[in-house]
């Protein structure tokens, strides 16, 4: 059994509750949250009544864990993460894993000294349909892959506590928070690119709408992300492929969400390994199966119980991929070309 202390219950610590209710193994036996009385009903809401402190030091001191689950606002992060590796816990950190670079290095010593089990939470590489592409391409059934391109656009948050996905220096827009996804993906799927050419538009918010192009050799891709939407405007994810004979089309507002061709076929539904991780209850933000997010805990949780490291999202990953992404910045704002 591992114990869970989760640190943030807004809106992705009560998605990540959720998950870990489906796990056997894991049971979270404290919160952390400087809004106590939110967090006592949101707990309630969904069926967690467990202690909650008001900073992760006192959490540590006063219940036994085996996990530190991190959903704060990313700019919060670093000293969290720092903090639980200090007391030698595993940590789950969800992404981005932090702000800047020299916060991910820091991250990376303490690791090395706590040699505890590490995990980000690029949920993409666990997602269904980005999971069941991803074989699709390593099958070759429609030849070699020519050309990928991304979508993930989603009305203004207004979800968050003290609206902090809207303050820039504290999410760093949506080039980051939301984009980072697609980011990961690609290196994930194709490894990091040569280099990125990105444009975007920015507000308050940061860079609130990101157009990028990976640069690769023999594989055209590029990615868009953005929250410039009104508030109503709902959530996509889509992504299109062509192959050297074929194509896949997956968008997450249809139904079935991802399908297939080969030659001059007509398109079929792809099929795809979902878990029975049940629906989201938290009523608002971007989802509502819980998906991906079940999927990385499972795997996280697996690899404790087996004592084995993680090798899917893990830190040099999530570091990577904030690493691609701060590049893309560069790129939008100087109009340059930016080599990795």
């Amino acid at each position: 059994m591992q114990k869970v202390i989760l640190v943030g219950f807004g809106f992705m610590g009560g998605i990540h509750a959720q998950a870990y209710a489906q796990i056997p193994e894991a049971k979270i036996v404290a919160i952390v949250d400087t809004l106590p009385d939110k967090a006592r009903e949101q707990g309630d809401k969904i069926g967690l009544q467990v202690p909650i402190y008001g900073s992760l030091a006192e959490a540590l001191k006063e219940v036994e864990a085996d996990v530190v689950d991190v959903c704060l606002p990313t700019d919060l992060h670093a000293d969290a993460v720092l903090t639980a590796l200090a007391a030698k816990k595993n940590v789950f950190c969800e992404k981005p894993l932090t702000i800047s670079m020299a916060n991910a290095t820091k991250i990376k010593a303490a690791l090395k000294k706590s040699k505890t089990k590490f995990m980000v939470g690029q949920c993409l590489r666990f997602w269904p349909e980005y999971q069941a592409f991803e074989a699709f391409v390593k099958s070759k059934k429609a030849g070699k892959l020519l050309s990928l391109t991304l979508q993930r656009r989603a009305g203004r948050p207004g979800y968050s506590v003290d609206n902090w996905l809207n303050k820039g220096k504290r999410s760093m827009g949506a080039a980051v928070d939301l984009h980072i996804h697609d980011t990961d993906y690609v290196t994930h799927l194709l490894g990091t690119p040569k280099a990125v050419f990105a444009t975007a538009t920015k507000d308050f918010s940061g860079y609130s709408h990101i157009f990028t192009t990976y640069i690769y050799k023999g594989v055209s891709v590029q990615a868009e992300g953005g929250w410039n939407y009104g508030t109503s405007w709902g959530f996509q994810m889509a992504f299109q492929a062509v192959f050297e004979n074929g194509s896949v089309e997956m968008d997450s507002t249809q139904t079935p969400s991802i399908k297939y061709t080969i030659g001059n076929a007509k398109a079929e539904p792809m099929a795809v390994n979902a878990p029975s991780a049940g629906e989201s209850k938290a009523g608002t933000g971007n989802l509502s199966s819980l998906g991906g997010y079940y999927n990385e805990l499972r795997y996280f949780i697996d690899c404790l119980e087996k004592k084995a490291t993680p090798k899917i999202a893990t830190l040099e990953h999530g570091s990577e991929s904030l690493r691609v992404v701060l590049a893309e910045l560069k790129s939008a704002e100087t109009g340059k070309i930016v080599k990795l």
